[in-house]
């Protein structure tokens, strides 16, 4: 990998550990001479992760619609920062600018953003690593959940594996380097049309 995105909150969270785990993500990161992607925002852990990034000497491209750059707070010390029209043009450059993918904690648009990608890595549109940075248990109900999906039928193993999760940033960004795409089809069973 030579570049990673960042899928996170604009809002740092209730409890501090979340900011501590976006530092530790931005400054891993720029330590492994990574490139990191992530939506241009200076508020919440996007900023927190950018600027540990920035700190430690790392490159950092931000992907922001023009509508969101002033609710958002564009952050305007980045290596870079490309303004776009819509979210859909945002997730899609973000996309072509990286080699792996994170979710960190978040919210909602930090869920859609990792799903849509983990969706399109099961339909064999990339074959690139995503994975959850697990700070203080926060994806454990997801990973439950997952689970669950996976022993009901509705997603292969194959396809629940590509979701990495790990506690520490070094262990996820070794586990997405060390990644090889799932080559299982999507659909779990044809029915006869």
């Amino acid at each position: 990998m030579k570049s990673v995105c960042i899928f996170c909150g604009s809002s740092p969270g209730h409890d501090p550990v979340h900011a501590e785990g976006a530092r530790a993500m931005g400054a891993e990161i720029a330590r492994r001479g990574l490139t990191l992607v992530y939506g241009g925002g200076a508020v919440g852990l996007m900023g927190i992760v950018a600027n540990a990034a920035l700190e430690a000497g790392g490159e950092v491209h931000g992907v922001i619609p023009r509508a969101l750059r002033e609710k958002e707070v564009g952050h305007n010390k980045l290596t870079r920062l490309d303004v776009v029209e819509t979210m859909h043009i945002r997730k899609a450059r973000m996309a072509e600018l990286s080699d792996g993918f994170i979710a960190m904690s978040g919210g909602i648009g930090t869920f859609e953003e990792i799903f849509e990608i983990w969706t399109w890595g099961q339909l064999g549109i990339h074959g690139k690593p995503l994975g959850f940075l697990n700070i203080a248990g926060f994806y454990d109900p997801l990973a439950a959940f997952l689970d669950n999906t996976t022993r009901a039928g509705f997603m292969w193993q194959a396809h629940r594996d590509m979701a990495m999760m790990e506690t520490d940033p070094a262990a996820l960004l070794d586990k997405m380097d060390a990644y090889k795409p799932q080559t299982q089809i999507k659909w779990v069973e044809k029915e006869e049309v």
